[in-house]
């Protein structure tokens, strides 16, 4: 396997040293003040617990809030000599939606590519970015604003990775496959295997999902048949 790696810290820093681009990176901030519509990844209960757990963190505004993205192809086509491709992209969340989406925002942090899939050793290729990372979080890096003119220590923080389940089984390590590969269910998954396939089979999963007087719930011939949905999913952590 191979693996390029570009560090993140500069392109992080050159946020800053545009004065248009350093004002929209405290956006976040007032962004969901006047409406309980999720208009951003700030109204989000994942964002607002973050909020509520690292105090510290969260003190400085200018500090920038990453999302992760990867996921595998082969460059040369299906038909082609197989090999394997991963791009590892991260985009800045502090930005309004119409920003952050953007080419300009979305940084290439690094490309793992070989004959195969990396698979459950794509950490090892990601240490560089996850030893970034670290630093980022503990100590940060001293960055000029020029949009206030001053100096300040940027830390940073990795909120989400954005992938199929394949590859969130590679970066989270959770396996995804069998009766519980469901990461929200777990031991509590109604999945079941087929008869004469043996394969496991999420059909009727969802229903506990639903509000408990929902018609689906009741529903018996169209989803398993004879079973009236009475369960409730776990609660959240």
């Amino acid at each position: 396997m191979l693996c390029g790696y570009l560090p993140i810290t500069p392109r992080l820093q050159r946020q800053y040293m545009s004065r248009k681009i350093a004002e929209h990176m405290t956006w976040h901030l007032k962004c969901c003040e006047d409406t309980d519509e999720v208009i951003h990844l700030a109204g989000s209960e994942a964002w607002k617990h973050f909020d509520e757990t690292h105090l510290t963190f969260v003190e400085e505004p200018k500090n920038v809030r990453l999302g992760l993205c990867t996921d595998g192809f082969n460059p040369f086509g299906y038909s082609a000599t197989p090999y394997s491709c991963w791009p590892v992209f991260l985009t800045v969340y502090n930005l309004p939606p119409e920003l952050y989406m953007k080419s300009e925002h979305i940084f290439l942090a690094m490309i793992i590519s070989g004959p195969k899939s990396p698979r459950k050793n794509i950490d090892v290729m990601l240490r560089p970015l996850i030893d970034e990372l670290k630093e980022l979080w503990t100590n940060g890096v001293e960055t000029y604003d020029s949009f206030r003119q001053q100096n300040f220590i940027m830390k940073a923080v990795l909120l989400w990775t954005i992938s199929d389940f394949p590859s969130y089984g590679m970066l989270s390590g959770w396996s995804t496959h069998g009766k519980l590969s469901c990461p929200y269910c777990m031991e509590n998954t109604k999945a079941f295997q087929l008869q004469y396939g043996r394969k496991t089979s999420f059909f009727d999963c969802h229903r506990q999902f639903l509000p408990p007087k929902h018609p689906f719930c009741r529903d018996k011939k169209n989803f398993y048949l004879n079973r009236v949905e009475k369960s409730r999913p776990r609660p959240q952590d």
